[in-house]
């Protein structure tokens, strides 16, 4: 038996608002909607589906899971997503490999390093 990823899943408190905040980032696009508890995003830049689920009270404290991106230009990303409404949590690395790890809008962490670094993320 082989297992396959299917999609990708975070909980959250506005389903459609922040699958929209992620298909925007990513040139993605939303798609089913399900009445805003169960909202899918793809294309665009991800390799997978998106889906974000609303839940009553999401599970606190730093998320076990998280995305690991990649962009051409790590800082001018970096830039474009805190001005688009994420909030910088860390720049990290050194001069052989850096990335930064964000929050987006509802607090779930993820991180982009320049393209061909994300081989050394490890959150």
């Amino acid at each position: 038996m082989t297992l396959t990823l299917g999609m990708i899943t975070m909980d959250t408190t506005d389903a459609m608002s922040l699958a929209a905040w992620w298909a925007e980032q990513t040139g993605a696009t939303v798609g089913e909607t399900n009445d805003g508890y169960y909202v899918m995003v793809s294309g665009g830049g991800l390799p997978a589906l998106l889906a974000f689920q609303k839940v009553d009270d999401p599970t606190p404290g730093k998320n076990r899971l998280h995305l690991d991106l990649t962009a051409p230009d790590l800082d001018a990303e970096v830039d474009r997503l805190v001005a688009a409404g994420a909030s910088l949590v860390e720049r990290r690395g050194d001069e052989s490999f850096r990335w930064v790890t964000l929050a987006d809008p509802d607090g779930n962490q993820f991180c982009v390093a320049a393209v061909g670094d994300a081989a050394g993320l490890d959150g």
